[in-house]
């Protein structure tokens, strides 16, 4: 597919097949994730890699019971280090960069699994102390997403998108 197409198909999936995933999965995905552009190029981001089924089920409890969350064969925990994004750019590393640079390495993943015939859904309602106890995450380091990732038993219609002469805006001289 080409990149247009696979921003096309890409949807949100919740309902995974039990098909196992390639051993390789998991690096094939982050290491596309760390293709995404940083501040600085500083990359604050790490991805915690789940599989052990007692863990997924801790996830999906921080997720507010979304247990579609402890049924995908793995589980993404993305996370981003502010520490890392502060030392150059203080509070607004802090604050800002890290976060839309460990989301455009979501995207990146779940885009690079859509391309791989896997899905995946960007899971951000959950408690973050209690998903962070569940992966444990040393202090300083921020979950930002759950990401399950599984091959999708559900094909999703797209849902309606606002119309670009809505949401594009010319300057005006």
């Amino acid at each position: 597919m080409e990149i247009p197409e696979i921003i096309r198909n890409r949807r949100s999936i919740r309902a995974f097949s039990k098909r196992e995933l390639p051993e390789e999965a998991a690096e094939v995905l982050v290491r596309a994730a760390c293709m995404a552009p940083s501040a600085g190029n500083l990359q604050p981001w790490e991805f915690i890699a789940v599989s052990n089924p007692e863990t997924k089920k801790r996830l999906a409890d921080a997720a507010y019971g979304q247990s579609f969350v402890a049924e995908a064969p793995l589980v993404f925990v993305v996370c981003a280090v502010p520490g890392r994004s502060s030392w150059r750019y203080g509070k607004r590393g802090s604050d800002l960069y890290c976060i839309q640079d460990t989301a455009a390495a979501i995207q990146n993943l779940l885009l690079t699994a859509t391309a791989n015939g896997l899905g995946g859904c960007w899971v951000g309602a959950f408690d973050e102390e209690r998903a962070a106890r569940a992966i444990g995450i040393p202090e300083g380091v921020r979950p930002i997403s759950i990401i399950p990732i599984g091959y999708p038993a559900e094909t999703p219609s797209a849902p309606p998108r606002r119309p670009v002469s809505e949401v594009l805006h010319r300057e005006r001289y």
